[in-house]
């Protein structure tokens, strides 16, 4: 019998790695902000960040979506990441 893989994704704020489905995706889409994709299927470029409160306060403080999208982020983005977060906790 065949062993399925499990994908393995890097968390953005602590670098570790962990399975895909233990951790959020934030996604940029092309037109419009980032935002916390629960389904983790929406469409555009996703960057992923452990299910851990102190990663999300470190992804806020360190500005890391700006690195991983490679565009500014704005801090409305981050502080409405934050809300979704802690609000789905």
């Amino acid at each position: 019998m065949k062993v399925k893989k499990i994908p393995m994704r890097m968390c953005v704020a602590c670098h570790e790695s962990k399975p895909k489905k233990e951790m959020l995706r934030v996604v940029k889409p092309k037109e419009g902000d980032a935002f916390i994709d629960f389904t983790g299927k929406a469409a555009g470029r996703g960057a992923y960040v452990c299910d851990n409160p102190d990663c999300i306060r470190k992804l806020k403080k360190a500005r890391l979506l700006n690195k991983a999208f490679s565009s500014e982020i704005p801090a409305e983005v981050y502080e409405k990441i934050e809300e979704d977060f802690f609000a789905k906790k």
